[in-house]
């Protein structure tokens, strides 16, 4: 009878056991990691960790479970793969935060820093194509493509867009 639970439990529970771990929000690909960590040595990607409680569940509410450092959006509308990255890095007044696309064009990944920011813990996400106007009511984008929203909860919320040719960007929130 023991022979039979035991046998019972190993067959039941070691598939579970040995079933691989689910995916971390966070992760990156690991030929776009191993650039990141090159490029940007001293950084690293926001996590739910960094942000304070109020931020957290304000960025859970709305994106769920997502990475709130990380998110793949079609920037290009050329649907490869292309990463928006929120960077933090430095510690006190020197601390800063980077937004960061990656695009994959064949095996190599082109790099661009499209903000800086000092003191500040700002998450990233995406949203689809549309019209879009700043918070001033002076400047519109229209987004033929998915584009990228870049912020400080409680403080500054950016948006960009690529127009086929450079990156456009308003102030949702200032």
């Amino acid at each position: 009878m023991a022979l039979s639970v035991f046998s019972f439990c190993l067959f039941a529970f070691v598939p579970t056991l040995l079933a691989a771990p689910p995916n971390d929000a966070c992760d990156l690909p690991q030929s776009l990691q191993r650039e990141i960590t090159t490029k940007y040595p001293n950084a690293k990607l926001v996590t739910l960790l960094d942000l304070r409680e109020d931020d957290k569940r304000f960025f859970q509410k709305s994106h769920g479970d997502a990475c709130p450092g990380l998110v793949k959006v079609d920037y290009y509308g050329d649907r490869q793969p292309t990463w928006a990255l929120s960077l933090i890095s430095g510690d006190g007044a020197k601390e800063k935060a980077e937004l960061v696309v990656a695009h994959q064009v064949g095996n190599d990944w082109r790099i661009a820093s499209l903000e800086t920011a000092k003191l500040s813990v700002p998450v990233v996400w995406s949203q689809g194509p549309g019209h879009y106007r700043d918070v001033y009511g002076q400047k519109q984008i229209r987004a033929t493509s998915p584009i990228i929203v870049f912020g400080e909860y409680g403080g500054w919320i950016i948006l960009y867009s690529w127009t086929g040719k450079t990156t456009d960007k308003i102030w949702l929130i200032d």
